[in-house]
């Protein structure tokens, strides 16, 4: 197992103190799960799931006549 050194401000360190004692975890391993979280190459299930969901929800492939037209824009 290898290990890091992190360097906190004090009001960080204890926002870490904080959520650690919350979750009954140690330091140590409240961070490791954080890093788990977010760094992450996947997304997560309950995202996944709303996919296809919403019925009505438009997508540019559907209708590109329906997007906006672009503004014209100003030149220098």
């Amino acid at each position: 197992m290898s290990q890091i050194t992190l360097y906190l401000d004090d009001a960080t360190q204890a926002l870490v103190d904080q959520a650690a004692r919350a979750h009954g975890l140690s330091k140590s391993r409240w961070v490791a799960d954080i890093i788990r979280k977010y760094a992450a190459h996947e997304w997560p299930q309950d995202c996944l799931a709303l996919a296809g969901r919403f019925a009505d929800f438009p997508l540019r492939e559907d209708n590109p006549s329906a997007q906006p037209t672009d503004v014209p824009r100003l030149s220098f």
